[in-house]
């Protein structure tokens, strides 16, 4: 194949697909330019803890011949993807982020990425990520993970790398895992979009999942579309994974129609319009209600008054769950190879009593069915996806030494994403604006359970009546600048 695209890297993976499949761009093109992408900016950003170099490269190849061979296998065949680091990879190190897995390298691709390959795309490298996917790192055993809008800002966590690497260029699409916002957070700290979809819409089968009753699995994306194209290809039953929903799959690039005359949109009070919400945050939910109002949407207030609660529920519950797991088998024997930050968290989750567990499950119960009932009532629910503009990263390393730091450091940077993982409906972050800085600003749309179909129209609605999409980050400028 003959590429007749200068610079494919930025084209939405939607759009790379098709010049593919119509032999106007070459994977091996393709690959050799996110490779190269890495090989200058990863040093810096440390989105990738491994590259898989040459492997892909050798299955680009592969892919070209099987395209010109007419056997295309649709949009994905020939893409690279990257992986957050807490999936299993066949003969690829699968490392948690942390010193304890260095060497582990499993003997099996999780479910999700088989799909991937059996779609035809290319495995790029492991993605960085908060140690066991648990937040709050510290010290980064593999390097600290850098905002490619302002290299001093947190490109959010825990799937770090896997927000930075589309935003960059570095490859088509990323997958997260996501427990109370971790896929959402870093798609809209990095300026993409980023779904948590329907617990059991996707197999958790080959990741490591220690947040048991609330780890999923989604796609991180530059566009809605494209988030579409990767859902579609890892949703579904698998057998192997006992939580996984035997519900059939839509067709959701048929949901990406123009227009939502007919639609309710909600907008949640209390994740919105909170006492310390960011003004310039504020501004832009504000132009992004009259854009959907534009479209056609009616869009009126609603209330979530047990929202707040969401968040001190799941700490009790998720970092329980997680600390059952990894106290016999690490915490004891490895404490010291732990991140600071991490086995403090992990070992207040060991000190949570088992009373204050089954009470804290209870009341998420009552949370979910609070945001069950305000769904019946409208097609979907608004909030930012964060009430303020990413952080600078040595902000995010502050200890919490009062009540007032509490809730301006836990509970208002988790409230706009903890309510839904608890309701485990699907939610989805996408670009809003920026701030004066130049930072992302981001919309999270959540729909009904397996209502996937719905967020996306909202979302591509949204996307294609705003110009946020199209901007990516200056790499050149930024180092120059030496921010």
């Amino acid at each position: 194949m003959n590429s007749s695209v200068s610079d494919p890297v930025y084209l939405s993976a939607a759009a790379q697909g098709r010049l593919i499949r119509d032999r106007k761009l070459s994977p091996v093109e393709l690959m050799q330019s996110c490779l190269a992408r890495i090989e200058r900016w990863n040093p810096v950003l440390r989105a990738y803890i491994t590259v898989c170099a040459e492997s892909a490269m050798a299955e680009a190849r592969i892919a070209e011949r099987e395209i010109a061979a007419g056997r295309w296998r649709g949009l994905l065949h020939g893409l690279p993807f990257g992986v957050k680091d807490q999936l299993n990879t066949k003969g690829i190190k699968t490392t948690l982020g942390s010193r304890i897995l260095a060497d582990n390298v499993p003997d099996h691709d999780a479910a999700v990425i088989e799909k991937l390959k059996a779609a035809g795309a290319i495995l790029i490298g492991k993605e960085n990520l908060h140690e066991f996917g648990k937040g709050g790192t510290i010290d980064f055993p593999y390097g600290q993970p850098r905002n490619p809008w302002h290299l001093d800002h947190n490109p959010a966590g825990s799937s770090s790398g896997s927000g930075i690497a589309p935003a960059c260029g570095f490859t088509s699409g990323s997958l997260g895992e996501d427990t109370g916002g971790s896929v959402r957070s870093p798609a809209a700290a990095n300026g993409i979009v980023g779904l948590r979809p329907t617990f059991g819409r996707v197999s958790r089968w080959g990741g490591v999942m220690y947040g048991w009753t609330a780890d999923t699995i989604g796609p991180l994306t530059r566009t809605v579309e494209d988030n579409a194209l990767f859902l579609q290809a890892i949703a579904g039953h698998d057998a192997r994974d006992p939580l996984s929903s035997t519900r059939p799959v839509p067709d959701y690039a048929a949901a990406l129609t123009p227009g939502l005359k007919g639609l309710t949109l909600g907008v949640v009070r209390e994740m919105t319009w909170p006492e310390g919400v960011h003004a310039e945050v504020a501004a832009a939910m504000k132009e992004a209600i009259k854009v959907l109002e534009g479209l056609g949407a009616t869009v009126r207030e609603v209330s979530l008054p047990r929202a707040k609660y969401a968040v001190p529920l799941q700490l009790l519950t998720s970092d329980s769950d997680i600390a059952a797991m990894m106290l016999k088998k690490w915490l004891r024997t490895r404490w010291h190879d732990f991140d600071v930050g991490t086995r403090t968290r992990l070992a207040a989750g060991c000190l949570i009593p088992a009373a204050v567990y089954h009470r804290a499950m209870r009341g998420r119960a009552v949370v979910r069915r609070e945001v069950l009932q305000v769904l019946a009532g409208v097609d979907a629910l608004l909030c930012p996806t964060n009430l303020n503009p990413p952080g600078r990263i040595d902000a995010t390393k502050e200890t919490v030494d009062s009540a007032e730091a509490m809730q301006r450091k836990v509970i208002l940077r988790r409230i706009s994403t903890y309510p839904f993982s608890m309701a485990n409906v699907p939610a989805l972050a996408l670009p809003m604006g920026y701030s004066g800085k130049g930072l992302p600003l981001s919309l999270q749309i959540a729909g009904k359970p397996f209502a996937e179909d719905m967020v996306f129209r909202v979302a591509h609605a949204f996307e294609q009546a705003t110009p946020w999409h199209d901007r990516h980050p200056a790499l050149d400028k930024l180092a120059a600048a030496g921010t």
